[in-house]
């Protein structure tokens, strides 16, 4: 765990990654069908939800890229990432005689194309499947996974993970109350991705912007994460630089290939090692943006841009929180007060995007609610990987809120 106080992790630690291969550059979707020859893939199917899949100017350079290991396209994902449509993908998959998945758009698309892997390997029927996930709230990943190529259109970092979030609700006929669980598996992990500038540019501005926070803050929490390590400390701090001064200038400037390209590399270097088998860096701005989304409106990117400020002023007032090495990374090193400086170029970045800077602007809860959220955001996983000595009550929660609204 970080030394308090230090720059350095300062402790043993075990780092186990096994990422697939990495491909960047405006363009580089072209190469997609010889990645796939290159990994011994004759036919994928394109997962995507509908507006990417009835869009040319992503799905000409896709299929143009694939050529004819195009098997398919199947454009019914939605941001519930329900099991039903992953279920229909896996007979999609079967039906086009595929052997690959390309996840294109968003971490939606990704989480739903790796549940098809577990649902394609396994010898499930969906009464059989929607019994295992109402029991578990996961699906067992057994035998091989059906390989996945992941395409990002948006700037989330969902990319190089070993999990994915997956619903099940009743009006598809699967279960008889809604189940929010996952998957969890290393055989999850894409075998290449693919950050293409010039495919991320048709992306509309405000879907960007918005997951760009959550993109950002996935560096943040890698730093101050109590299992961070001298990899993630490396590959975090650079891609926040990055990420700090392109997200600015995309704010600034408008989107573009050109202005994506340092803000891509820079999301790239910040997911880095960050799900590994059995442990992930995200830490309490994480778990703070799943009390906000849970159950109501309030978009996950926005949520981040409003709190993530807040949070890490809490932190900073109870513990070190790896301020300096967080100052460093975001150009911030010589303020005469690390932490103020951390909160204000967070801050500064959530601005030049135009993102909402309070709880009353967006359709989060209301005050009222806030210790409700406060139990969800205390119970949730990710706070496991808090920095060290760190003791998150509701009641820091709830004062975290209540300064956010």
């Amino acid at each position: 765990m970080p030394v308090p106080g230090s720059d350095r992790v300062g402790a043993p630690f075990r780092f186990d990654y096994d990422p697939g291969v990495l491909r960047y550059g405006a363009g580089c979707v072209a190469d997609l069908a010889d990645e796939l020859e290159r990994q011994g893939f004759e036919r994928a199917l394109v997962v995507c939800g509908s507006t990417v899949g009835s869009t040319p100017a992503v799905m000409d350079p896709i299929r143009d890229g694939l050529g004819d290991r195009l098997a398919g396209v199947f454009a019914e994902t939605t941001p519930e990432k329900r099991l039903s449509t992953a279920l229909d993908a896996r007979d999609a998959y079967r039906e086009h005689d595929a052997d690959a998945l390309v996840a294109l758009g968003g971490g939606s698309s990704l989480d739903v194309a790796k549940a098809v892997s577990v649902l394609a390997a396994g010898g499930h029927d969906r009464e059989a499947a929607a019994r295992e996930f109402a029991e578990t709230g996961t699906l067992a990943a057994e035998g091989a996974l059906a390989p996945i190529v992941a395409v990002p259109t948006t700037l989330a970092g969902a990319d190089l993970s070993v999990v994915a979030g997956l619903n099940a609700h009743p009006e598809a006929g699967l279960v008889n109350e809604t189940v929010s669980g996952g998957l969890s598996d290393r055989g999850l992990m894409p075998r290449a991705v693919c950050y293409d500038p010039a495919l991320v540019a048709t992306t509309p501005r405000d879907v960007l912007v918005g997951s760009a926070m959550n993109g950002f803050d996935k560096g943040l929490e890698t730093l101050y994460a109590a299992n961070a390590t001298p990899v993630t400390d490396a590959t975090a701090a650079r891609g926040l630089g990055l990420m700090a001064d392109g997200l600015r200038e995309l704010g600034r400037d408008g989107v573009d290939a050109d202005a994506l390209e340092p803000v891509l590399e820079g999301l790239l270097l910040v997911q880095y090692g960050i799900s590994r088998p059995g442990e992930t860096t995200l830490s309490v701005i994480h778990a703070f943006g799943h009390g906000l989304t849970d159950g109501y409106a309030v978009q996950q990117g926005a949520a981040h841009a409003v709190v993530a400020p807040h949070v890490l002023r809490y932190l900073f007032e109870e513990v070190d929180g790896r301020r300096d090495l967080l100052a460093d990374a975001l150009g911030v090193g010589d303020a005469d007060d690390p932490a103020d400086a951390v909160v204000e170029a967070v801050a500064d970045v959530r601005d030049a995007l135009g993102l909402p800077d309070s709880l009353a602007d967006v359709a989060g809860p209301e005050p009222s609610e806030f210790p409700a959220v406060a139990e969800t955001v205390v119970g949730d996983s990710f706070v496991a990987n808090a920095p060290p000595d760190l003791e998150l009550t509701t009641e820091d929660v709830v004062a975290v809120l209540r300064a956010a609204y």
